[in-house]
Formats: C-alpha cells, structure tokens, sequence
C-alpha cells in the first residue's frame, strides 16, 4: 500500500493535491471511495474528533471498520483529522489519548490541532505528538494559525477577516514552529474557514472564500514543507488551483459532500438517495473542481499503486 507520507510528498513536488474527504456520516464512506477509484485519483477519507462527537461518524473505531469494508488499497487510505487540544467549546481534550487510539487502529496519518493554544504550548504539544506519530512510523499533521468557523456564534463578516489578516498564519512563527516541531505537514491560514457545525448555519451555503497567495508563498519558503488547506469547500476555484501550485498538497474538503448527503436525506429519507448526492459532488469535485481524474499514478509512483 502507498504511504500516505510519500503520497503528499510526491504531490508537493509535483504541484498537485491530495484530496481529503471528511466522513461524518458512516454511509458516506462508500460512495466517496466509489468517486475516487472511478477518477483514478489517489485521496484520503478522514474523520475529526468533532464528526463522533457532533455527527455520527460514532468513533475513530467505527470509521475504520467501515473504512475496511470498502478500502480499495492504492486509491486511498484513512486520515485522522483534527484532534484539537483544546475544541470548538473551548474545552482541553485527552488529544493523546486519542492519536494513541488512531495508531492503533492502524490510521496512515494523524493530526494535532493546537492552534488554540499560545504559541509556546503549541509547539510543546505537536512535538509531543509528532514523537508518538514518527515512533509509529506516521506522518503527523499541525495547525497554526486560526482557520474560523467551528466556533459558536457568528463569524465577522468575511471581507473584514480578511482584509485585516486575522488569524493568518504567521510567517516567522511558522519557520519556528516547523524547525522546533519536526512536523511533516502544516495546515495554514491564508483566507480559508470552516463550515459551520452548529444550528441552522451549518445547512447554508459557505461564503466563498479567498485565498492570499503572496501570503501563501512566504508560508512555503518559510516552512519548506507541504502545506495544508483545511476549509476547502467553497473557496474560489482560481485561488485553489494557484495555491497547489503555490504548495498546498492536501486539501480538506467536507462542507461540499456532508450537505449534499444531508440536503438529499431530508428531501427523500433515502439513505441509497443521499449516498448518490455524495457519490455525484465528490465525482465533480475530483473531475471538474481539482480537476484531478487520472493523476493517480502520478502521486503513487506506481501503475497499480502497491
């Protein structure tokens, strides 16, 4: 099976992404992986500690049970994705309690979110889970920066978030943060935000956000590893496509494909009928969003992805 840690690599090299598609519902585990094989694009599935807790994804355990069930080795493999230290309620997590937990269920990647936290604490803590993640032979995923929108409450408005920088990720923390750290992959923020999880906002549509690439560009040489883009949905497609470029390897996507599977539920009850709306936006997003059908082999290294 392909490292997950050699895909992106290999994607950062060759400016292009990978994927990542979050699963807070169980039964959207199938008709994701089915887009993916069928664009012959290598991507991950991946569950936030928020999607057990908030959704029903029902826990790390049951992801990758269902993960197994339909797992096609080559195209995909199964991410943790934001294990914060302290969450969107502003309470401290057993973040280690979970990476130990993901480890040994066998997730190819993981990531601790401690953005949060004051610089000094963050660092304290990724480094800490970057050892657990290395000794694993994992690669392991951080966050500086603040990417918006899992908070309570309503956000600014979007354009004064964004001309005022608040919450970009800082350049010279980042060169910092990076060297004393040892993390392999940074989630950064540039004009990205979450969708919201709560109340009536999380049905409605995000507002397309914009990227600062100049900022985006500074982060990479900065840093000089691949960087992430949490918040993927919704963003204007020309920034995306420039910011892979610009060193964006993975690419979180979960808004899109969650209210297309929701919207889908509510309208027939079907369960068979909300997994089709999932199948159909993650097809348009691998083919006519990324624009990413075919370059499998490019990001595995290998014809048959083994």
């Amino acid at each position: 099976m392909i490292a997950t840690q050699t895909a992106v690599a290999n994607a950062y090299r060759a400016g292009l992404v990978v994927p990542s598609f979050n699963i807070p519902y169980l039964p959207m585990m199938e008709p994701v992986i089915r887009a993916i094989v069928e664009q012959d694009v290598f991507a991950l599935v991946a569950v936030a500690r928020l999607e057990w807790i908030k959704f029903e994804a029902h826990s790390q355990a049951a992801v990758m049970a269902e993960f197994r069930r339909w797992q096609r080795p080559g195209y995909v493999n199964l991410h943790q994705d934001h294990i914060p230290v302290i969450d969107e309620d502003n309470l401290r997590v057993d973040y280690m309690a979970d990476l130990r937990q993901a480890i040994a269920l066998g997730y190819g990647s993981v990531m601790i979110d401690g953005s949060r936290l004051p610089l000094e604490e963050n660092i304290a803590a990724t480094r800490e889970a970057v050892a657990l993640a290395h000794a694993a032979g994992i690669p392991c995923e951080a966050e500086l920066g603040a990417v918006l929108g899992h908070e309570a409450g309503p956000l600014p408005p979007y354009e004064e978030l964004f001309a005022s920088g608040r919450g970009f990720t800082d350049v010279e923390e980042a060169r910092r943060f990076v060297a004393e750290t040892g993390c392999d992959w940074l989630s950064v923020a540039i004009g990205n935000i979450h969708g919201a999880i709560a109340g009536a906002a999380k049905d409605r549509k995000k507002v397309e956000a914009r990227l600062h690439l100049e900022h985006l560009a500074q982060l990479r040489e900065a840093t000089g590893i691949p960087l992430v883009l949490h918040g993927g949905s919704g963003v204007r497609r020309d920034d995306v496509l420039a910011a892979i470029k610009l060193g964006i390897a993975k690419i979180n996507i979960g808004t899109e494909i969650r209210q297309a599977y929701e919207q889908r539920l509510r309208e027939t009850g079907s369960v068979l009928a909300a997994q089709e709306a999932c199948y159909e936006r993650t097809t348009w997003l691998l083919r006519d969003y990324f624009g990413l059908s075919g370059t499998r082999e490019m990001v595995t290294g290998t014809m048959d992805g083994r």
